[in-house]
């Protein structure tokens, strides 16, 4: 299996993925630019076919996630330069040799028009993809409820993917935390998750999990990360449950749990990898 986490691109991509090394990972994640705006980044080919060729090499897995700013239901004056921005990540993802770039499912924009939103999602998707003719995918992460509370259900997401003009350039990413925050999984209904999944066709096209514990309780539609093993409202067995899955076991496992509070995500890699050898 792959354990990793986010990782930092201070040293560049390729400084990335040797980071990721260090810290005994196998798979991690990182934003291909500054995650505080959103932008069209030049870039450094030659560093992003470094990174591409290192993670060959020591069999890691990469994945890149968009700027917090980038929202796929976005208001008028930002549609262009958020298409503009996606389609930049995602070149940046190929050029790294990147499975795809997270995006977080888009927001609730009308309570008149519910489904409102759900359009702006499809036509900002199709605006992108059809500028876009690369390996990497956009993958579709689950949300945590606030917000509107949209994109907490496997048939939303399923359902946006299939109804865009080139869903074969869609995945799918799943994050615990939010699961949990949006009582989609409370960490007990394992199997009928997995089920429901299964029957929507979810996870053939899973790429990526985000491997999170919450600070809140399950429904709490809070959004904070806890450390799977100090702390957290998921139960470490609860966990363990999933990432044991035979069906998950060629997903990477992604941590983006806080590195400051006491475990660090070295520490957290070594004690996913004790934990499933078990």
């Amino acid at each position: 299996m792959k354990f990793g986490s986010h990782v930092s691109i201070r040293n560049g991509y390729y400084g990335a993925a040797k980071r990721a090394v260090s810290i005994g990972a196998a798979a991690f994640q990182y934003f291909p630019k500054n995650p505080r705006s959103l932008s069209v980044k030049e870039f450094d080919l030659g560093d992003a076919e470094s990174c591409k060729q290192y993670c060959r090499e020591h069999g890691i897995v990469s994945v890149a996630h968009t700027p917090y700013s980038t929202s796929l239901t976005p208001t008028e004056d930002k549609k262009e330069l958020t298409t503009q921005s996606l389609v930049n990540d995602l070149e940046i993802a190929e050029a790294c040799g990147s499975v795809g770039v997270v995006v977080h499912f888009g927001s609730l924009i009308s309570t008149s028009e519910p489904l409102a939103s759900y359009h702006l999602m499809i036509h900002m998707l199709n605006s992108v993809l059809s500028q876009w003719e690369g390996d990497s995918l956009l993958l579709l992460e689950n949300n945590a409820g606030t917000k509107g509370a949209l994109g907490i259900t496997f048939e939303e997401l399923v359902q946006v993917r299939s109804l865009c003009n080139e869903p074969e350039k869609i995945g799918f990413c799943f994050d615990t935390c939010h699961a949990f925050a949006s009582g989609l999984w409370d960490g007990q209904n394992t199997m009928a998750v997995l089920s429901k999944g299964d029957e929507l066709n979810y996870w053939n096209h899973l790429k990526a999990i985000h491997l999170n514990n919450s600070k809140y309780p399950a429904g709490s539609r809070k959004d904070r990360h806890a450390n799977i093993f100090k702390s957290g409202c998921i139960k470490e067995q609860e966990l363990e449950e999933l990432v044991r899955l035979p069906l998950l076991k060629d997903i990477p496992f992604i941590l983006e749990t806080p590195d400051d509070e006491g475990v660090s995500h070295k520490e957290e890699i070594k004690l996913l990898y004790q934990w499933n050898s078990h």
